[in-house]
């Protein structure tokens, strides 16, 4: 089973282990990665090795396709074994932590065991870190990460890294075993459905994946939907906050990050997405790992629609005591979809007209996305857009991740009181027509 990751990559480069000659190209050419160095070398017997590795092992050469320690090639030291040590940290025998060498010498290895000897790398010994900062413009901003999604690795590369794109597809589908295909986001989120257009870099056109996330399986079609590997702290979080009997309307759910463990954990779940292909998927997911029908419904459904219809009945038939729920249970709404959840808070707005709405008790928590440069401002946001000053219900701003600078992903926690639900408000017009153009569901 594969997993989701973020891989950040680290910028250090060291003056002897790094590639020569290979600034600027843009067409892999494997050949021009070779490189003869020359590095320290301890050789002691074999019978003396494994008394002697654990001592030295925080100095070795690491490599791709290098082991640091090979059987000596010289004719007569078939017995010997060499021990190849890091030529940044270790240039001469007293480099070796002095403490180190009298361990060392208990087995009869001194200065007289340690020697420099010359050995050629090549483009198989280089990890693609080393090989991103050898090739890429050495001014510019480097590639600071990428997601690994099932087989595919999804980059967002900056508009100075495009013309080096296929290079870093090629590297990265040579250099991770578990990657058959890398892709690279060619636009921002600007459809009805939030997936982004992509283009093959390296590898097979294949985007069906399978991922594993909070002890559930999910399936989908990673070039039709969005599945963003950095909120699965965030799935944690609210998944914590739900309880076995408590009620989930999962407005815009995706292929079901929050809906499926949610439901496997027997918490009721009421799921909804627009896309077809999120919803097929989701139903997918559901049966895949054996959600049981009383604890899941799902819907293809505008946001709008679900709250005025499917939320709202649920609550009409709690007031009018045509639906039971235990007075602890609560009610908890998740609007993950951040470029434009806001515009939906104001649906809540006069919900429930009832003259039994003090048969509703249950506590409703609402947890709507949004970017913000601040928490200050997703506050704003949020009051602006419900149209009424709901300051004292909101119990949490959280700012979820960083998406670029002075933008972050905030979640706002708003307690949905009945006073909310009952207001005199017949403005269920549509919300103002944006573009949506947004990083991450």
């Amino acid at each position: 089973m594969t997993f989701t990751l973020i891989i950040r990559l680290l910028h250090t480069m060291t003056s002897s282990l790094v590639p020569l000659n290979v600034r600027g190209m843009k067409v892999l050419d494997r050949s021009k990665f070779l490189r003869n160095i020359k590095v320290p070398v301890l050789k002691v017997s074999e019978q003396t090795l494994a008394k002697i590795t654990p001592l030295c092992k925080s100095y070795f050469l690491k490599l791709e396709r290098f082991k640091p320690v090979q059987s000596s090639k010289l004719d007569g030291e078939e017995s010997k074994k060499n021990i190849y040590l890091n030529p940044d940290t270790i240039n001469s025998w007293t480099d070796i932590e002095e403490n180190v060498r009298k361990d060392m010498s208990v087995f009869e290895v001194n200065e007289s065991n340690f020697n420099t000897q010359e050995i050629q790398l090549t483009y198989d010994n280089w990890s693609f870190d080393i090989i991103f900062n050898a090739v890429l413009p050495e001014n510019e901003e480097k590639l600071s990460s990428f997601s690994h999604i099932g087989h595919i690795i999804h980059l967002n590369l900056r508009d100075h890294l495009l013309d080096y794109r296929f290079l870093i597809g090629e590297v990265l589908l040579d250099k991770i075993k578990s990657c058959r295909t890398v892709v690279n986001k060619s636009n921002t989120i600007n459809n009805t459905y939030r997936n982004f257009s992509m283009e093959l870099l390296a590898g097979d056109e294949d985007y069906i994946v399978t991922v594993k996330e909070n002890q559930c399986n999910f399936h989908f079609d990673f070039s039709k939907v969005y599945w963003n590997p950095r909120l699965c702290k965030e799935h944690e979080r609210i998944l914590s906050y739900l309880k076995q009997g408590d009620v989930l309307f999962d407005i815009f759910c995706g292929v079901g990050p929050f809906s499926i463990p949610a439901a496997k954990r027997k918490t009721i779940v009421y799921a909804n997405d627009l896309n077809p292909e999120s919803y097929k998927w989701l139903n997918h997911n559901a049966e895949k790992n054996k959600i049981k029908n009383q604890y899941f419904k799902s819907y293809n459904m505008d946001g709008k629609e679900f709250i005025l219809t499917v939320l709202k009945d649920y609550l009409l038939d709690l007031c009018n005591e045509k639906r039971k729920l235990d007075d602890s249970s609560r009610i908890q709404i998740t609007m993950n979809l951040p470029g434009l959840a806001v515009e939906f808070l104001k649906y809540f707005k006069g919900l429930v007209r009832s003259e039994n709405v003090n048969n509703l008790k249950n506590e409703i928590i609402v947890y709507v996305y949004c970017f913000a440069a601040t928490k200050e401002i997703a506050k704003e946001m949020v009051c602006e857009n419900i149209a009424i000053d709901i300051s004292k219900n909101i119990i949490e701003v959280f700012d979820v991740r960083n998406v670029s600078p002075k933008k972050e992903m905030m979640r706002v926690t708003i307690k949905l009181t009945n006073d909310i639900l009952c207001i005199n408000s017949d403005d269920h017009s549509e919300p103002p027509l944006k573009k949506l153009c947004v990083e991450s569901k």
